[in-house]
């Protein structure tokens, strides 16, 4: 089965001020973000992908339209990355967030957690889980492909085939513009990279 490479946006406004973006629209790269994506273009332009997929959100699109260009093929939309769907706590700042009854549901048994007007964590999982699967299938098995979508649906991927719990799965750690690499076989998932952050060594702002 392939080499999957799963690609976290690069920066945008509201990462930077710490507010929950979920899935509102017209959210885009900064210009950091942008440094960022060309970075990422850059590391990822000799690998030979066979296909680039993307959340259809603008931040994720943009971030994807950067490695698309170098690596010479088309991004490919699809739904089953989209944001976690935060309901009504999207647009809202962490801060503001911290002070609710259910963020420590969502922190220390995210298994429980729904938001309201919104998803389940576990339905997360299922919907990611199940638009992967369904892109491998199209895949030979030394194909490598990017998936360029967003932070908790990533972190659930990887708990998910790690075998880890859903309810530790915010143990891991996903930046913006970082590289996570699964390979997924029939004899089992071996995690390769985690959180490959291409901006650690850029100046901070």
């Amino acid at each position: 089965m392939p080499i999957i490479f799963l690609i976290r946006h690069a920066e945008n406004d509201y990462v930077k001020q710490s507010r929950l973006a979920g899935r509102l629209p017209d959210i885009h790269l900064n210009e950091r973000g942008r440094i960022q994506a060309r970075a990422l273009a850059e590391r990822l332009k000799d690998l030979s992908l066979k296909a680039i997929y993307s959340s259809p959100l603008e931040r994720a699109m943009e971030t994807a339209g950067f490695i698309a260009e170098a690596a010479q093929i088309n991004v490919i939309a699809r739904g089953g990355l989209l944001e976690t769907d935060y309901g009504e706590w999207q647009g809202k700042t962490l801060k503001s967030l911290r002070r609710r009854k259910l963020w420590r549901t969502v922190q220390y048994a995210p298994s429980m957690a729904r938001f309201p007007g919104g998803e389940s964590f576990a339905e997360c999982q299922v919907r990611v889980i199940s638009e992967i699967a369904a892109l491998c299938n199209q895949h030979k098995p030394k194909d490598m492909f990017a998936c360029v979508f967003h932070a908790d649906p990533i972190k659930l991927a990887v708990a998910y085939y790690l075998g880890m719990p859903l309810d530790n799965f915010q143990r891991l750690f996903v930046s913006p513009a970082s590289i996570t690499a699964l390979h997924v076989s029939d004899s089992g998932s071996h995690l390769m990279t985690l959180n490959y952050d291409i901006s650690l060594n850029f100046p901070k702002y």
